[in-house]
């Protein structure tokens, strides 16, 4: 039954990453993996927990007056781990709610386009170099798919050719990556290790921000010394130029949602409530600013922009595809799996930057929320006294820094390898061998320029 347990788990992944070849979404395909292992577990739990890989059964078990027998293992898979991993689960999963809520909320309400209309240059290295940078730091007060989705949104609006849309989306999911791993609210993988008290808000800022940014800057100069020329913007159609919500509205909504989601790290370290709470505040406060400017609005074509109404349009699938992947990735971390895979890596590798650079890699050809979710679940967060090896485990020490930079921006290697990868071809029809020929050197560069400063800021 354990065998069985990873098994499943990985065919269930391997329907995930063929997701498009398959035609099964992949968040049906990680919910059955999610409650499936669970179910081998719960089914097979004496067998499974007797092997002894299990670090959670066997601290429980010394805690337990009598011999472990059927029942006490059930209550131990039910009453303990289950209620355990759901609740850190279930508040990523509120986290991502929220978010995704309100940055759908300035999206209907055209809060980007306050924004857009900014960029009125037409030379090509120039308007890369403003897109590239935009998206790096827009992408760390939202986050990085759904600064891609906008970015991506705005080339069409703005570049005519298909070739100069598809470089320009390369390079936006490189920087929406890069911008993303350095905030705490950037990237599902960072949101995992904040809420998991892994890395603290600050201090993943201060350790992060100069590797991602080189990891960006190293692909913008590369690009920019094979583009030249000016771009010729094609005109808008009667219904993009039609002024259909105020443009005080668009600029208050704006400002109100970023507010609602910069606000999240503040009202963590004074409340020190979890980070969703935070963001559930922000989405509440957007909600019933909105509901009161609809009772005393005249304009009943507004009334549709209500926040219950928008909510429908949240990507429900993608929450429900972490709440799936999460829960089997638990499963596997009660089980003992993850325990063995750590112990694997810290005997024939050792060195941490390796590691995590091999986590990076590997996050190119599969989804990079199950890896940080294992690497989670391979080790323990150190005591602060810790020495040596284990140093580098305690909290924002240079494992977890790293882990948070490699599995941020090692998917841009692949276009899909992230979420910002996948909606860029999604949106735009990008071929993967056209990626891999144009786009993938010029990330892998900036991927591995990124972890040579980390490694570098960390022994001088």
């Amino acid at each position: 039954m354990f065998t069985l347990m990873f098994i499943v788990f990985v065919v269930g992944y391997l329907l995930i990453v063929l997701e498009h070849i398959v035609k099964i979404n992949k968040a049906a395909s990680a919910l059955l993996l999610g409650i499936v292992t669970w179910t081998i577990y719960m089914l097979g739990g004496t067998e499974i927990l007797s092997l002894g890989f299990s670090k959670s059964w066997n601290e429980f078990s010394t805690q337990i007056s009598s011999s472990p027998n059927i029942e006490t293992i059930r209550h131990f898979i039910s009453e303990h781990e289950l209620p355990h991993h759901l609740a850190e689960i279930m508040g990523i999963v509120l986290f991502l709610l929220g978010a995704m809520t309100i940055v759908e909320v300035i999206d209907k309400y055209q809060g980007f386009r306050t924004i857009t209309e900014r960029i009125k240059t037409t030379n090509k290295v120039k308007l890369l170099w403003v897109v590239s940078f935009l998206t790096f730091f827009l992408s760390a007060i939202l986050d990085n798919l759904t600064t891609t989705i906008v970015m991506v949104a705005l080339m069409r609006k703005i570049l005519t050719d298909k070739h100069n849309r598809w470089l320009f989306a390369g390079l936006i999911v490189i920087a929406a990556n890069a911008g993303g791993a350095w905030s705490p609210i950037g990237d599902v993988t960072t949101i995992m290790l904040w809420i998991g008290g892994q890395i603290t808000a600050g201090s993943i800022i201060k350790s992060i921000f100069l590797p991602s940014f080189v990891s960006m800057i190293v692909p913008l100069i590369l690009l920019s010394l094979f583009i030249k020329g000016k771009i010729e913007k094609p005109d808008l159609t009667e219904e993009e130029s039609r002024e259909f919500i105020p443009k005080r509205d668009r600029i208050t909504i704006l400002i109100a949602g970023i507010l609602a989601l910069i606000s999240v790290p503040v009202f963590k370290t004074f409340t020190h409530l979890p980070p969703y709470m935070g963001m559930l505040l922000g989405l509440g406060f957007l909600w019933f600013y909105t509901d009161i400017r609809f009772f005393f609005s005249n304009r009943k074509d507004l009334r549709k922009l209500s926040v219950n109404r928008i909510i429908k349009d949240v990507d429900t699938p993608t929450i429900l595809f972490f709440l799936g992947i999460l829960s089997g990735v638990a499963a596997l971390q009660s089980a003992g799996h993850l325990d063995i895979l750590s112990g694997w890596l810290a005997e024939k590798i050792g060195n941490i930057y390796i590691i995590n650079v091999i986590v990076g890699l590997v996050s190119s050809i599969v989804d990079n929320v199950p890896l940080v979710a294992a690497s989670i679940g391979m080790y323990d967060i150190a005591q602060p006294d810790a020495v040596g090896y284990a140093a580098d485990f305690v909290q924002n020490g240079n494992f977890w820094s790293f882990l948070a930079y490699c599995a941020g921006t090692g998917g841009s290697v692949l276009i899909i390898g992230s979420a910002a990868g996948v909606a860029a071809m999604s949106l735009e029809k990008i071929d993967f061998f056209w990626y891999l020929k144009h786009i993938a050197w010029l990330a892998l560069a900036g991927y591995l320029s990124g972890a040579l400063t980390f490694w570098l800021t960390t022994i001088l």
